[in-house]
């Protein structure tokens, strides 16, 4: 498989750690997205969407949008689960894993940032205030959701990583960059570090990737 990815996007972050953790090699396929490469034709032709990540599988298809792969590589791999069996389970790990990919993630990634830039004429610091408004917002909910329910184990559900930990872990990364109050979130954090135990989890963070900068 070959995986169109860019070392800090979350969303591609979202599935390296999914691919690690069910064990499934790929070959890294970089795409510079302050460079602007994921709007040039030739990448058009592998993602009209324009975004990463983009998921190349053996036969040659290509999947986009990580909720989406991860549950695709989850019905191809189904082993270790990423999503538990029972239905209200799944429910709750989807839910949390949307809050991530569609509450807090949108409002922050780099097309959204760059317009506030270029658009609207924004300096650093007014795209900082709006950065940690909306960040402060989601993981607040994000707090509330993990704190305040039976099922918060290790992980955000129980004691093995789920698709809701592939969303957490990048997101907690990207707010880092942004002077993340990280003591108003203590099980998020605590979630966090957990899963930053695994090898999967470290081995997929953005310092680790070949296109670090």
């Amino acid at each position: 498989m070959k995986l169109y990815t860019y070392f800090r996007s979350s969303a591609a972050f979202r599935v390296r750690i999914a691919l690690n953790l069910k064990a499934l090699a790929y070959e890294p396929q970089f795409v510079h997205l302050p460079k602007g490469q994921h709007r040039e034709p030739a990448y058009g032709g592998v993602n009209p969407q324009a975004l990463v990540p983009t998921l190349e599988l053996d036969d040659g298809m290509r999947l986009a949008q990580s909720m989406a792969i991860i549950e695709h590589l989850e019905e191809l791999h189904p082993r270790p689960p990423l999503l538990p069996q029972e239905p209200m389970a799944r429910a709750r790990v989807r839910s949390l894993s949307q809050l991530v990919a569609c509450e807090i993630h949108p409002l922050n990634n780099l097309r959204v940032l760059q317009y506030l830039r270029k658009q609207l004429g924004q300096n650093e610091e007014q795209v900082g205030v709006w950065y940690r408004h909306w960040i402060a917002e989601g993981f607040a909910k994000l707090e509330a959701a993990l704190a305040g329910h039976v099922e918060t184990g290790r992980f955000c559900h129980g004691d093995a990583p789920s698709m809701a930990d592939c969303c957490l872990v990048p997101q907690v990364f990207n707010a880092k960059r942004y002077e993340f109050d990280a003591k108003r979130y203590p099980t998020t954090m605590r979630v966090f570090e957990e899963c930053m135990k695994l090898e999967a989890f470290d081995r997929a963070q953005p310092s680790k990737q070949p296109d670090a900068e």
